[in-house]
């Protein structure tokens, strides 16, 4: 088989770019290990704890015990579906700040500040909500990817929101704006009830051009010819195959798995893969390094009213949620329930947000495992610039194993600091009148957890990944020996060859990766294509005036 296009990995920029290389009329075959996104549980919103935790859907990824978490092995959910994490993940829908990008800019990724990555934002977006808060202009409303928000009809959500505009922060009306400091309502990839994924989004409309083809194989290693990329190798049906490019193989299989693939195919830190017996074809130690990651705590408060998502937590409520949202799309089951956000600054002098909130009126883990007091509602809350760095290394030169994961979270001092700044803020939000009608007592970390020694106690226990890995083929200058990809997704050293997911993320954006990603895509595939780049939007954000000297 051959195409003009290789792409390996059907995830959120996987997708995005079998779509635009398709629609430009180059032939596409996409590899993915993973099957079908057919079935109720990944399709319906309120069912998200299900499909990450499914083995049918998921690679199911650890990492190494991580020594500043007690050795404690963390999840790693990656979607191993058609989607990708796209189709496991909670849904919520954040661009970033306008800062992270020109921050990108400033490291080497030339040609992606904010200016330059807004118009492909707006190129992807579907945007439901013009005319309900928030300026139309900052937005795009004939994309591919539906953005939508929640019927926001439980009074936690908006007590959330008040209580925050109450102890003096900001309100936004539309954090992916102007203006994303701020608390207000949160935005999610959900269409008519149902999740809206990359799949749905960008490869089934693709996958009706004759000129693109999926196929379901895992892919063992890129075959290289004379330093040229020239296809990939597969197994499939229990068979090895080639699959050929006639111009370019484009790597999107994530984070861990791009990083994994470069190295099993000869491209990465030399004496590494000389210790698992590959020949190296390029000497990158960028690649699999520079791992990043998102940590978050969740902090839960015992209901003293009876209106939480609780009440459906039993076996007849999920039976009433399911068939409510079978029969109609519509009822609990269509939201992801995660409908109120904020993004603030953990002190003053820091000049945008550097945590994120997502409020959820229920008590309950990712794993749906619930708390035991019953009615209760939480704040996920972590820092969204962690100076952690962690890597991807190959376990074995077998490609069915998967990678040795490191984070290294919490590694950093100044992330200490930063996460003892985010529980005491969150407790200040819940101790605002507005919330006084509806709390009974703190459930976790609980009362007595005050001093700096507790506080770090409970991140250490109970931090969970908010699965946002990047990072680990960092884009930049192609004269950085750290640097994996150039600015236009390149694979420095080796023709024929890019890697286009959020692996080139120099550094981590603020709040969740699937928008990003998606960006990513949209981006790459022009510069695969050879079109010049759509015209910069020079456009200011909001910041706060007083950021140097105020925390709100």
């Amino acid at each position: 088989m051959n195409a003009d296009y290789v792409i390996v990995g059907a995830g959120s920029a996987g997708c995005a770019i079998a779509y635009r290389l398709a629609e430009a009329g180059k032939s596409v075959i996409v590899i993915e290990h993973g099957g079908s996104d057919a079935g109720p549980f990944i399709q319906m919103p309120g069912a998200l704890s299900y499909p990450m935790n499914m083995p049918r859907y998921d690679w199911g990824y650890f990492s190494a015990p991580e020594p500043n978490l007690n050795d404690r092995r963390m999840a790693v959910p990656r979607g191993k579906v058609i989607g990708g994490s796209s189709s496991i993940n909670g849904m919520v829908y954040v661009r970033g700040h306008a800062r992270d990008y020109d921050t990108w800019d400033e490291m080497g990724a030339t040609g992606w500040s904010y200016a330059d990555v807004l118009p492909y934002f707006k190129r992807m977006e579907n945007w439901h909500h013009a005319g309900h808060g928030g300026d139309e202009s900052w937005r795009g409303t004939k994309g591919p990817l539906n953005v939508t928000r929640g019927l926001r009809d439980n009074p936690l959500v908006s007590a959330f929101v008040e209580a925050g505009r109450e102890i003096g922060y900001e309100v936004t009306p539309d954090y992916n704006g102007e203006k994303q400091e701020g608390f207000g309502p949160m935005e999610a990839t959900i269409w008519r009830g149902r999740r809206w994924s990359a799949a749905r989004a960008y490869l089934r409309p693709a996958l009706k051009k004759p000129n693109c083809s999926l196929i379901r194989a895992l892919a063992e290693r890129i075959v290289m010819t004379d330093g040229r990329a020239t296809g990939v190798q597969v197994k499939r049906r229990g068979r090895t195959e080639i699959i050929t490019a006639n111009r370019e193989v484009i790597l999107a299989a994530s984070s861990l798995n791009s990083p994994k693939l470069l190295m099993l195919s000869g491209i990465g830190p030399a004496d590494h893969l000389r210790e698992h017996g590959i020949d190296v074809i390029a000497d990158r130690p960028g690649v699999g390094s520079n791992l990043q990651d998102h940590l978050e705590v969740y902090i839960q408060m015992a209901s003293s009213k009876p209106i939480t998502l609780f009440r459906y937590w039993n076996l007849l409520g999920k039976a009433y949620v399911g068939a409510r949202w079978l029969f109609t799309g519509a009822g609990p089951g269509a939201s992801n329930q995660f409908e109120s956000a904020a993004f603030i600054r953990s002190r003053p002098g820091i000049e945008y947000p550097d945590i994120q909130y997502h409020f959820l009126p229920l008590a309950v883990r990712y794993d749906g495992k619930v708390a035991a007091e019953g009615h209760g509602f939480q704040a996920h809350v972590g820092p969204m610039r962690s100076k952690s760095r962690g890597t991807v290394r190959l376990a074995t030169a077998d490609p069915n194993k998967a990678p040795d994961i490191r984070f290294n979270y919490m590694s950093h001092p100044d992330d200490w600091t930063e996460f003892r700044a985010a529980v005491r803020h969150t407790r200040e939000i819940f101790g605002a009148s507005a919330f006084a009608l509806y709390i009974k007592h703190e459930i976790q970390p609980g009362a007595d957890v005050i001093t700096d020694e507790q506080i770090d106690a409970f991140i250490t226990d109970h931090a969970e990944s908010a699965y946002h890995p990047c990072g680990t083929c960092r884009m930049g200058r192609a004269d950085d020996k750290d640097a994996v990809v150039d600015p236009q997704g390149r694979v420095i050293g080796v023709d024929g060859l890019r890697v286009c997911d959020s692996s080139i993320f120099p550094q981590i954006t603020n709040g969740n990766l699937n928008g990003p990603s998606i960006m990513v895509g949209e981006k790459m595939s022009d510069h695969i294509l050879g079109l010049d780049p759509l015209p910069r939007e020079n456009v200011q954000p909001w910041i706060h005036p007083s950021w140097a000297t105020s925390q709100r």
